[in-house]
């Protein structure tokens, strides 16, 4: 007589099944699909009835994915721009400067930034020269060593034909 391995006994079978207070996607096809298998062959389920839990299905996954999606965008919302800007110190920029009175453009200027903050929800650059100006006045980024290299050999320099005109 052939012997029965011990290790097939539904008692020695480790299973480690968690029960969820959620239903999700993957659990709702899964009894989606034992719905169908384990179903009366001569009283079939209703094709309408089959139909809108597939569209419950559906709506199920669409609202996991929004879901998701939203998630991601409040905590994008969530960083700092202080934190978002981190990077920015010890870089060399420049950044266009305003005329307090009239907030028209004036020129453009260059210098390293220090620290980076945040003032009702914008990115603040404390620059070496003690001034700070907001981040989205920055037009161009560099290191100190390339912005001192190309002032030195730039004869277009605004800044510095700004100061030779004075």
């Amino acid at each position: 007589m052939p012997s029965i391995d011990s290790s097939l006994y539904i008692s020695n079978q480790q299973n480690e099944r968690k029960p969820s207070a959620e239903l999700g996607k993957d659990e709702f096809l899964e009894l989606l699909v034992t719905q169908m298998q384990n179903q009366d062959p001569m009283n079939s389920m209703d094709e309408s009835e089959f139909i809108a839990q597939m569209a419950t299905f559906s709506s199920l996954e669409q609202m996991m994915n929004m879901s998701q999606s939203m998630d991601l965008l409040v905590n994008n919302q969530l960083v700092s721009p202080a934190i978002q800007y981190s990077h920015m110190i010890g870089e060399t920029v420049n950044y266009r400067t305003f005329d307090e009175d009239t907030g028209e453009e004036t020129g453009m200027e260059s210098d390293e930034i220090m620290s980076v903050s945040e003032q009702e929800g914008w990115a603040v650059f404390h620059l070496e020269s003690g001034k700070k100006i907001y981040a989205d006045s920055v037009v161009e980024v560099g290191t100190a060593e390339e912005a001192a290299g190309e002032s030195e050999n730039d004869s277009t320099d605004p800044v510095g034909e700004e100061e030779g005109e004075e």
